[in-house]
This record gives structure tokens, sequence and C-alpha cells, in this order.
């Protein structure tokens, strides 16, 4: 049985409900492209809304990040992985928390406590040290000298405001040498593996910290990293979970797994892995320019680029072989992998068809600007518009006995990069903080906007997506045709005549079958556990399973008008619109 099967029966063996893993890209949240943690696809009930699966949950979350994009390649990082979780919703605290911890991890992963070591809250001038976490270690048999109190890292919140609390983390020894007896947390070689959360305060606006009336824990233990400890490797691609794969890439490209080649082939293996998952998501995302596909674009060119530095075949269908393993390997967990699974080949194909082509472009440049030494600009130029890596770029002046300016091409892509970043730190910024009263509006703007399409365009208009911000809102639909002047003045009118006549908005839970009877509409009903939320708005305007959060009465949306109306992809269109 596989870590994943384990924690969960472990879990609900002590109560807890399984909940599906939400989608890879997240519902209504714009602070982040893609879902990043375990906890994210909750705050909604972190916050205090009413959960249907009750007070006790537990689940592995499917979560991509790609802050760290340019360390993938070494042993440890990875842009697409598991999280395992489990939380209490006002039910449990540190007591139970603390004691399942340590049972998973010494009777059920069979971890010697030798090798154990946490770290708990130190305190600070607002809050106390957490003393009963510190104690309850003691207790269950972890030494004093193995446990560190520290408020460097040790008080988590998400965002400026919202729920708060110290953590506890768990730490292995992963090496051979000798366990010291006093736990150094600078000591790389003790990795952690497991985080609770006690979220006991809440920060408000002016700084101040208050305790919550109902307390939650929020748990995270990545299973990467814990199947490699359990498996005693010390190369996470040498493990289980990937051996398969990066043998596969090998036998393709006819090499060994050694310091020469672990590089690209661990870059190839981790980026068709994440590539795969966010082609079979299924909010319908490929490869573009924009948000979310411009990172899906960059995986798969980035992996198709080692490829070649592997000197595979890129005319050889390697990228569907890989592929076709991943599906097999996670499918059992995660049925849009089968059921996407054509999706996820062909776009994988046309996009390496298409960079392929660019990659002959970028090598007919490179011709006719290496008449001399490379400065920075043009070699970054190489980069971002060819997608030659640096090193590509290096080896072809080698060749050619020619000098590249490697620190004149830094500075471009660190100038490229800060760029990029303020750019996006409204999509990074992540945590509790969004669900504004301005994003509730929009976000029961949205469903009013499906139902109006459905009566312009016909009923069988669907929501493929939606982005909602505290200044704009935009939503994407299937349509075969761009919207004219007529339609989407219409649109407008429709949702501006069911907010004047201040509707109420209703919300209940039931089943999903129940659901889908009573005619309630849903985007991707595959990721909706058993029991939904069903918000509805007046008589028979708008019936849709929801998260939320919305307003209790259409009235106090505002004024709703379409700023524009574009093409996203094949087949759906993109309304972008503002309240005033």
């Amino acid at each position: 049985m596989n870590l994943k099967d384990l924690y969960i029966n472990f879990f609900v063996s002590k109560g807890h409900k399984q909940i599906p893993s939400a989608p890879v890209v997240p519902e209504n949240d714009p602070s982040v492209l893609f879902n990043t943690a375990g906890m994210q696809p909750l705050i909604p009930y972190l916050m205090g809304q009413a959960h249907p699966y009750g007070t006790r949950l537990c689940d592995y979350q499917k979560c991509i990040r790609t802050n760290d994009l340019d360390e993938v390649g070494d042993t440890f990082h990875h842009t697409f992985f598991e999280m395992l979780g489990n939380w209490s919703l006002g039910d449990y605290f540190k007591e139970e928390a603390i004691s399942w911890s340590f049972e998973f991890l010494t009777k059920v992963l069979n971890i010697p406590v030798e090798r154990l070591a946490v770290t708990v809250f130190a305190g600070n001038e607002i809050i106390e040290m957490d003393d009963f976490s510190y104690n309850k270690w003691l207790s269950l048999g972890i030494k004093k000298e193995r446990i560190v109190k520290t408020s460097k890292d040790n008080f988590w919140i998400a965002g400026e405001t919202g729920p708060c609390g110290p953590d506890s983390e768990m730490f292995y020894w992963r090496s051979n040498d000798p366990i010291p007896e006093k736990f150094d947390v600078d000591d790389s070689r003790w990795v952690e593996i497991w985080n609770d959360v006690f979220m006991g305060y809440e920060k408000k606006s002016d700084g101040s910290v208050v305790e919550l009336p109902k307390k939650n824990v929020d748990t995270g233990m990545g299973v990467e990293r814990v199947t490699a400890i359990l498996e005693g490797v010390n190369d996470n691609y040498q493990s289980s979970i990937w051996k398969d794969v990066i043998d596969l890439i090998c036998n393709i490209a006819n090499v060994n797994y050694d310091e020469e080649h672990q590089r690209s082939i661990r870059i190839i293996a981790d980026h068709l892995r994440t590539s795969v998952f966010i082609l079979a998501d299924y909010s319908g995302i490929i490869p573009s320019n924009t948000d979310q596909g411009y990172i899906l674009r960059r995986l798969i060119r980035r992996a198709i680029r080692h490829a070649k530095s592997l000197n595979i075949d890129l005319t050889s269908n390697f990228e569907v072989e890989i592929a076709k393993l991943i599906i097999d390997k996670y499918k059992n967990y995660y049925k849009e992998l089968e059921d996407n699974k054509d999706i996820v080949l062909n776009e994988l194909t046309k996009e390496k068809e298409k960079f392929t082509k660019t990659l002959e472009k970028g090598l007919k440049e490179f011709e006719k600007v290496s008449t001399k030494d490379i400065d920075g600009q043009t070699a970054f130029h190489l980069f971002d518009t060819y997608g030659f890596p640096l090193e590509l770029t290096v080896e072809l002046a080698n060749e050619k006995g020619l000098k590249v300016d490697i620190q004149g091409y830094n500075d471009k892509f660190k100038e490229h990069q800060n760029l990029s970043r303020t750019a996006s730190q409204g999509k990074f910024k992540g945590g509790l903080a969004g669900n504004s009263v301005i994003e509730t509006k929009y976000h029961t703007a949205t469903h009013l906007l499906n139902a109006a399409l459905k009566k312009v365009i016909g009923p069988d208009t669907h929501q493929r997506g939606s982005n909602i911000t505290d200044e704009r809102m935009r939503f994407d639909f299937n349509c075969d045709h761009k919207l004219t002047d007529e339609e989407k003045n219409k649109c407008e009118e429709l949702v501006n005549k069911w907010i004047n006549e201040g509707l109420d908005v209703r919300v209940e839970e039931m089943s999903k079958s129940e659901a889908l009877a009573s005619g309630a509409e849903c985007m991707f009903i595959e990721k909706y556990p058993d029991i939904v939320t069903v918000y509805t708005i007046g008589d028979n305007v708008s019936k849709e399973l929801c998260g939320g959060p919305h307003v209790k009465n259409t009235k106090e949306i505002g004024h709703f008008h379409i700023i524009k109306e574009e093409a996203s992809s094949a087949g759906v269109r993109r309304i972008k619109a503002k309240i005033d």
C-alpha cells in the first residue's frame, strides 16, 4: 500500500472524511494561477463557512508551484507535487493533531523515534510560547534536545490578515551519519516532513491579533519527499514515484542516469508530469501566451530543449510514451487523466511540433548573429524569443571559437524576472486575504452573466472558466462566434435587470445527484464531492453548484458593464466586465 492510501486510511479511522482533490486550477481565486498547497481549496471553510463533509477532513491534493522553476533539475525540486493533509474545522486541536502525527509517523510508517525532531513556536511580543505543543511532544517520547523553540518560521499566516497561529514542524534525519543528540534546524541533514498548523488566532487589519472562538488545524505532508525518505534514497528521482519514468527517458535517449545527464533527465520527467496534469485538468488549459497557458507552454518547451540536449529524436513520439506512462501511474487516483487522455497527448505533440520549428528558426538566427562574440542582449534575445537556454548558446558559440557575455545575459535575465515578478504580484499574493466585498459581488455577477448568455446565445452555452479580482471579472464560455454588439447589449441589459430586481440569493446543501436532478448548472461535475453547495438566484434565473461566496441579494452588486469580448481559445470566448 502506498503512502497516499496509508495516510487516508489512517485519518478515516480517526473520524475524518476523505474529500476529493481539487483541480490544479483554482476556481474563483485570482490570487494564484494554480493550487499551491493542500489548504488552498479549503480557504472558505477555514474562514468559517460550513463544509458539507463536516469538521474532520483529509485528502491528497494536486499542487503546482513554479516560483522556483529554475531550481528544478536538482534532487528534490518539483513543479507538480502531491500534498497530504488533514483538517479540523473547529473540532479537535493540538492534543489530537500532535498525537495522531506521532502515531502515523512511528506506528504506521514505522519511523524510529530517534530519527525524529520537532520545532515549536517560541513566542513573540504578542503571543506566548506554545508550551502545550512542547510538553505534548515530550510526553510522546521526543527528547528535549530534539525539540527546538523558535519564532523564525513557526508562526503561520497566509496573506496580511486572517486566521493564523503557531505551527509545529516535524523533521527526519536523512543521512547515514551518526544522529546527533541535539537537533540543529540549520543542519540540512534534518529534513522537514510534516507541518501541523494551529490556527487559533485572527490577525486584524489594524495589526492586532485576537483569539478565535473556533480553532482550526491545518496540516501538510509532501508525498514525494516522504516517499524518498521511506525508501532510503537521497535523490527524490530515484524513489518509486519517479524510477520508471527516469528509466524510460534513459532508454529513449540511450544514456545513463549519471552526473552528465541527470539534470536534463530530471527536468524532462518533472516538466512532462506537470504538463500532463495541467492538460488533463477539467479547466481546459492548453498552451498559450497568457496565465496558466503560458506556464504550460514554458514547461513543455523546456522539456523539449532538454530532450534535444540528450539527442532525443524530436520527430519521434517520445513525449507521448512518457505521458502515457505518467497517466497509467496516476489514473486510479485522478480519473481526469483517463478522461482527457487524448487531449493530453494531442496537445503535447502539437506544442512539440510548433516549438521544434521555432527551435530551427532560432538556429538560423544564431547563424546570423554569430559572426562575432555574442553580447548579453543578443544571448537573452535568443532565449526569450527562440527558447535558447544560455548553455545552448554557449555551446554553439564555443564550436565557432566565440565568447558569450554571460554576466550581461544574467543581468538581462534578472531584469526580466523582476518585471515578471512585478507584473505577477497580484497573481501570486496567495493566502486568505481574498474574497473581499467587491470580489464577492463579482462572483455573483458571473452567475448572472452565465444565465444571460444561455438566454441570448442558447441553452448549450456553459462556463469554461473565470477569474476575479477586485477591479474586474473575466468569464470564459463556449461559443463558436464573436458576439455581435446586439448580443453583448442584451447580455448586459439582462444582468442589470436582474440586479435591479433585487433577487434573493439562496444557498443549500444536497447530494450531487439531487443537485443535478434539480437542474443545477455546474462546470466540471467530476471535481465535486458527493455533497455539494447549490446557490439559487431568484425563482428561476440561476441555479449553480458553487463553493461561494455570494451576496445575499442582487441589489448589492451595482451596475454591470461589459468592457470587452474576445477569443480565449478554439471554440471559447472571453468577456471582461466591471461593476460600478
